[in-house]
C-alpha cells in the first residue's frame, strides 16, 4: 500500500482499534498493508519474555513487517507522555531498551520513538535535558546502526508541560547530542498533526530540516483524522518529501473518523 511516492505502514495503536490489539496485524494485511509500527505495548518497561514472543509472533502470523515501535512512554491513557528526560525513571527507560535492542535484532526493525517526556517539579529543567542526552547517547550506542531513535514534537496543549513544540526545538536536542557522539542514528520523527497543530508550515520545515527527517507519520489537523478530514495540504508534504531526497516509510497514525478500513478511501495505491 503507498501513499505518493512513499510505501505506507498502519500504526496498530491509532488504527484497526475496533479488534483486540494482537488481531490488528492480520487485519492491517488483510486491508493492503504490509508494513506496521506500534507504540508501545506492554503495561510495564520489562515485558516477559513470553510477552514480547506473543506480540513479534502475532505480527510473523500475519505477514507484516514490522518497521517502528515507541520506547516506553509511561502511563499514556493517563496523560504521561514518556520518560527519556525523567531522571527518576532512568531504569524504565533503560528496560525498554533492552527490549527494543532485542525487536532490532530479531525483526530488523529501524525506528524506534523515544518519547521525550513532560517537565516535572521533582528535577530542573537542565537535569531533565542532561538525562535524555544520556539516555540517547546509549540508545544510540546500543541499537545497530542500521537502527534509528526519533525524537518527535507534540502538540501543545494536548500533551501537558512537554517541551518539544517544533522542529527546531527537537533539532537543538539533536544537535547536542551529536556534539557528545560520533554515532549519528538519531533523528527527527516529522508529523504532520502535531507540526500542523503548533503552526510549522510543513513543507519549508521539510526543506529546512531534511537531512535529519528519519520517519513521518500523519494525521490530518484539525481532529486528527485521515487525509481530507482537515487542512493538511498532504500532496505537498509528500512532493516536498520527495524533492527533499526522503527515502523512508509515511506511517498513518490517525484515528478513523468511521471504521479504519471504511475511512481508507484516500489511498492512492
Amino acid at each position: 500500500m503507498r501513499f505518493g511516492s512513499f510505501e505506507l505502514a498502519a500504526n496498530v495503536s491509532m488504527l484497526f482499534t475496533e479488534l483486540p490489539y494482537l488481531d490488528r496485524f492480520a487485519a492491517a494485511r488483510a486491508a493492503g498493508f504490509t508494513t506496521v509500527e506500534s507504540w508501545w505495548p506492554f503495561p510495564t518497561a520489562a515485558p516477559t519474555p513470553a510477552e514480547l514472543d506473543t506480540v513479534l509472533s502475532a505480527v510473523d502470523a500475519a505477514g507484516v513487517r514490522l518497521v517502528g515501535l515507541n520506547f516506553f512512554a509511561g502511563n499514556m491513557p493517563a496523560g504521561e507522555r514518556g520518560v527519556l528526560s525523567d531522571p527518576g525513571r532512568r531504569d524504565e527507560f533503560l528496560d525498554s531498551l533492552a527490549v527494543l535492542t532485542d525487536v532490532a535484532d530479531r525483526t530488523g526493525c529501524a525506528v524506534f520513538n523515544a518519547v521525550y517526556g513532560q517537565r516535572r517539579g521533582e528535577s530542573t529543567p537542565e537535569e531533565q535535558d542532561r538525562c535524555a542526552r544520556r539516555n540517547l547517547i546509549l540508545a544510540i550506542a546500543a541499537l545497530p546502526p542500521s537502527a534509528s531513535v526519533v525524537l518527535e514534537a507534540l502538540t501543545v496543549g494536548e500533551s501537558g508541560d512537554y517541551p518539544l513544540a517544533t522542529c527546531q526545538d527537537v533539532v537543538s536536542v539533536i544537535d547536542r547530542v551529536f556534539a557528545e557522539t560520533d554515532r549519528r542514528n538519531l533523528g527527527l520523527l516529522f508529523d504532520t498533526y502535531h507540526l500542523t497543530n503548533n503552526g510549522e508550515d510543513l513543507p519549508t520545515a521539510i526543506g529546512a530540516h531534511a537531512a535529519l527527517i528519519k520517519h513521518v507519520q500523519f494525521a490530518d489537523s484539525p481532529g486528527r483524522g485521515e487525509p481530507g478530514s482537515g487542512r493538511v495540504d498532504f500532496t505537498a508534504v509528500t512532493d516536498t518529501l520527495a524533492a527533499a531526497g526522503y527515502a523512508g516509510l509515511i506511517a498513518a497514525e490517525y484515528r478513523p473518523r468511521a471504521g479504519t478500513v471504511a475511512g481508507l478511501g484516500w489511498v492512492t495505491g
